[in-house]
Formats: C-alpha cells, structure tokens, sequence
C-alpha cells in the first residue's frame, strides 16, 4: 500500500520504520532531514512538505506533537489538503475531539475522509507494534487502512462519529496519568514509614493494587532512577488538559480527573515540559523528604 507518512518524532519514526518492514511503500516528510534520511536509507521515498506527501499518496497518516501542528500540517498552507491524490487523512496523534472535528469538518470540503486514529502504548509499542489504536471515521475507510494500522498494534474501530476515537484515548490516557501520580504518592508513603520501594511495588503487583505504572514505570524508570521510559511530562499534561476540557463540555464534574491535573500541573511546573513523564514522582518526594529507589533500595 502507497501510505504518506509525516512527523519522525519518537513515536511516528518506528511506526513508519514498521510499515516500511511491512513493505508498504511510504513517502515520508518530517521537519528534521536526519529522521527522513534514516528512513530513505531503509527505502522510504523523501518529500519536502506536507503537501508533497499528499500529491504522492492516497493515504496520509500524521504523528504529531501538538493540537496546532496537527491543524497546520492538516490543513495549512503546503498542508495535506492541498494534495493532488490524498483521499483520507490518518491523525495518529492526540488532539482532542473537538479540534478533530474541526481538522474533519476543513477536509471534508475537499472531499478528504478524517480518520481519527491516536494510539496508545508509548515508544516501546511503537517499537514492537503493540500500540493499541483506536480509530473513528467512516467504516469503508477504516476497512481500507486497517491492514496497515495491524503493523503497528491492535486495531479498535470505536465509532463512525468524528473525534470519538479522540475521547476514547482521552479516557484511557487520564486513567495512566492516575496510575502514575496515585501509585507514586502510595509508594512514597510506604518509604516514609520506613518499607522498601521495591518490595512495595512486589506485593501491589501480586496484589489487587496492580496497575501500569507498578507493573511497568516503576520496574522499569522509577525505582532504577533512570526516568527514561520515553514519554513527555508535557504531552501527558496536554492529554490530561484535554481530557478535562472534554468533561467540562459535556457538563460532567470529575473530581477524581481534576484532583489528577492539579498534580501534573505541579509536575510540569517543577520538572519542565521536556523531562520524562515517570519523574512526576520526584515532587511528591520532595514534599516528603524521601528519595524511592536507586542504589539504596
């Protein structure tokens, strides 16, 4: 399958990298000529825009970092809509629903069909094609570019509605927040009283407190100290953010989601857009005075 493919970021460079294996064949574009060069050099054709992406493929697929990128590779000057043979776009990022149906409600002018399609399971399933992806938009579509999305993890089509698919990772994505700070905040009071951070994080992993940031996180960036697990504190506080935006307009109170976002606001402020999303623990230490794993532990 002839498949676009924009933004060689973290998570976009090894899906692309999968569908090249896969023997699609894709044109790829990314801001950084060093991430395109890698991919030519696997066989992947260069473009120069977002536009010549689209003028060479029927299919589109874009991994982007923000609302606004996504909007202007979209739909921008060079953008995808300005493509000579594009039919459908695949947004492969998060972005919210109400901005997907407005990426949709500008494509669908042009008679380009909006898949949204945001994936979930970080860099390593981008790395291994076990990212879970989560797709609305017209069936026959979806049906289309299914075989290619199987490359890069397990497909769930959840509705034809435009921006469904957003919520569904919005809701997914506030329940991995909460794993994160809910599970620091538990195992830096077991430090506190004195337990080892890793037999802790042993018996709520044998216990009914298992969750993804004990059975992965903590094992894996937290309690080693590395914090490298490959996600970004900002892109966490921006899918939280949306998800909050998305209860308020639908008139809900979440109190639960709004106790979370107040945490990750604190964690953004202290440790910075740009740090790993696992260090959320070390302002919850710091207000403890303890430090949980590392060589001690």
């Amino acid at each position: 399958m002839e498949i676009g493919f924009i933004g060689l970021g973290k998570m976009g460079f090894p899906m692309a990298r999968r569908l090249i294996e896969a023997k699609h064949q894709l044109v790829v574009f990314d801001q950084r000529k060093e991430a395109i060069d890698k991919l030519v050099a696997l066989g992947a054709q260069a473009a120069s825009s977002p536009q010549e992406v689209a003028d060479c493929a029927e299919t589109v697929m874009a991994s982007l970092p923000s609302l606004q990128a996504s909007l202007e590779v979209a739909t921008g000057a060079a953008g995808v809509i300005e493509g000579k043979r594009v039919r459908r776009f695949v947004d492969l990022s998060t972005v919210g629903s109400h901005m997907a149906v407005r990426i949709h409600d500008f494509l669908v002018k042009r008679n380009i069909v909006q898949l949204d399609s945001p994936v979930s399971g970080g860099v390593g399933g981008a790395e291994n094609g076990t990212l879970a992806v989560m797709v609305s938009g017209p069936k026959p579509d979806f049906e289309a570019v299914k075989p290619a999305l199987n490359v890069i993890g397990k497909v769930f089509f959840i509705d034809k509605k435009p921006g469904s698919a957003q919520t569904m990772k919005l809701a997914n994505n506030l329940l991995s927040a909460t794993a994160v700070v809910a599970t620091s905040e538990a195992v830096v009071m077991g430090v506190k009283s004195g337990l080892d951070p890793k037999v802790m994080i042993d018996v709520i992993n044998s216990g009914s407190g298992l969750n993804t940031a004990s059975r992965d996180k903590f094992p894996r960036s937290i309690l080693p100290r590395t914090f490298d697990f490959g996600f970004a504190t900002g892109l966490m506080v921006k899918d939280v953010r949306l998800c909050l935006e998305e209860a308020k307009a639908l008139g809900l109170s979440m109190e639960v989601a709004e106790a979370v976002g107040r945490l990750w606001e604190v964690v953004i402020r202290e440790m910075g857009a740009d740090s790993d999303f696992t260090s959320a623990i070390k302002p919850i230490e710091k207000a403890a005075g303890v430090v949980v794993g590392g060589a001690k532990s």
